[in-house]
């Protein structure tokens, strides 16, 4: 999946407006949103997934963390557990409804900070140019020697166990990659005539960055990271599954997805259950960023 984003990135660059975006622009591509279905199913996907995770402590109908033995693996449908009890006899529902808060946290949090981050070195690197613009870029090449997945396992695995430590190995992963579009789309965007005009016409650097470059580079580079969400998603799940993301006994898709492995062959709907939601949630944010991407589209 990592490798069809890198392959969109000079779609995403390409294209680069004359100008930055209207007002009218933003409510056409709201409506082409709201009027493309797999959108909207994606949308509502997301939104009940998401709801169901912030509301958990309310809507749980029990303590995802309290165990009984006695009701050790009870199949799905059981009076009491609507989805059945895991391997330490805790209810499924309440343990997926709450680890879709971690879940969540550790698929959106690295991929807001990398477009932070990289949209700012990426403007700095593009619109200096030259040397400087040289040597970043080749420096963030030598992250694209490692597949995603493994430097994530790698930075992960030298800095410990942990949430933190896996939101900060995502966030080093994904920065090169948004660095690559807004460098790309800047060094394109500060070629244009009205940014040399803005120049002559005394502007500094930082005022054409923030008024005329900025808002022409923050929409094919939320475009991209919106297609990271899945793929972080996917990796922060991973982390867990292989002990370097949370830690037990927190309820989290990926660490349930290791924890149930040896149930499996006793009940194994129940050892689905969290790889179903990791699934259908990296699904959606996909469609959803197809159809963004899809929207944007228009001005072409």
């Amino acid at each position: 999946m990592s490798a069809s984003l890198e392959l969109s990135l000079p779609a995403a660059a390409a294209s680069v407006p004359a100008a930055q975006p209207s007002r009218s622009y933003w409510l056409v591509v709201w409506r082409q949103l709201r009027r493309d279905p797999m959108a909207l199913a994606a949308g509502l996907v997301l939104l009940i997934i998401i709801g169901a995770a912030v509301f958990a402590p309310w809507l749980a109908p029990a303590d995802p963390y309290k165990a009984s033995m006695l009701k050790r693996l009870l199949p799905i449908g059981s009076p009491g557990f609507l989805l059945g009890t895991d391997e330490l006899g805790r209810d499924m529902l309440s343990r997926l409804m709450h680890g879709g808060r971690l879940s969540l946290l550790m698929g959106v949090v690295p991929v807001l900070a990398a477009f932070g981050i990289g949209t700012a070195i990426g403007l700095f690197a593009g619109y200096v140019g030259g040397k400087v613009n040289m040597i970043i870029m080749r420096v963030l090449d030598v992250f694209y020697a490692f597949p995603s997945v493994l430097l994530a396992v790698a930075i992960s695995g030298a800095l410990g166990p942990g949430m933190s430590n896996s939101l900060l190995a995502l966030t080093l992963v994904f920065v090169p990659q948004v660095v690559r579009v807004a460098e790309s789309v800047t060094t394109q965007v500060r070629q244009l005539d009205y940014i040399e005009a803005a120049r002559m016409s005394g502007a500094g650097a930082f005022s054409i960055i923030r008024v005329h470059v900025l808002g022409n580079v923050l929409g094919p580079v939320f475009v991209y990271a919106t297609g990271l969400l899945s793929v972080s998603m996917i990796l922060a799940s991973g982390l867990s599954f292989l002990g370097l993301g949370v830690k037990p006994p927190e309820p989290e898709w990926g660490l349930m997805l290791n924890t149930l492995r040896s149930a499996i062959y006793v009940n194994p709907w129940i050892a689905a259950l969290p790889g179903a939601l990791i699934f259908v949630t990296s699904i959606a944010f996909n469609l959803l960023a197809d159809s963004v991407r899809s929207a944007m589209d228009i001005r072409r």
